[in-house]
């Protein structure tokens, strides 16, 4: 128990450990939106097959690279230090596909790319020896109190902090959700 830790992936924070740690999202593709729409619109109003238009597609195409490069550094570099650092590491299972329906956190998800360092994690835990854990997909771990297990339903996402009404514990919901995922 002293060596595995719960997981929690979000897109304010990129992830929680339950113990206590969190690490930022970088946001890469958000930092870089305000480039990409300027050089998109400078290739739409390039004329098909021009020279000019293929050399925009040149410019798109390395702005997107710079960005995937960049989120493929951050998690390599995040899934080796845990990896590295922990016997077992337990992950929430999730469905990515369905939750980017949600039109409103679809971008934010995408650019978080849950899935690819998921993925990494696996393959590197394999490498090393190393255990991941997953929970159910319908587990509560967000709602749940860690201390004395009371299930709150009234909690939304908008909620981040919350008061156990029976152990009068507070919680950080994505530290408690941490928790619940390593126990």
């Amino acid at each position: 128990e002293q060596n595995t830790i719960g997981v929690d992936v979000g897109i304010k924070d990129f992830a929680v450990l339950s113990n206590g740690e969190k690490i930022d999202n970088p946001k890469y593709l958000k930092k870089s939106l305000k480039r990409l729409k300027v050089v998109s619109k400078q290739l739409s109003r390039k004329k098909k097959g021009s020279n000019n238009r293929k050399k925009a597609i040149k410019r798109l195409a390395k702005i997107h690279e710079k960005v995937t490069n960049q989120r493929t550094d951050f998690q390599h570099k995040v899934s080796s230090r845990l990896i590295s650092e922990n016997q077992a590491i337990a992950f929430e299972t999730l469905k990515v596909n369905n939750i980017v329906k949600n039109h409103s956190l679809a971008q934010a998800i995408n650019d978080a790319s849950w899935s690819s360092f998921i993925t990494k994690m696996e393959y590197k835990a394999e490498w090393y020896g190393k255990t991941i854990l997953r929970i159910g997909q319908f587990e509560p771990s967000t709602k749940l109190c860690n201390v004395c297990g009371y299930h709150n339903k009234e909690i939304t996402l908008q909620i981040r902090e919350w008061v156990c009404p029976e152990c009068k514990t507070k919680h950080d919901r994505d530290i408690n959700a941490a928790i619940n995922i390593k126990k």
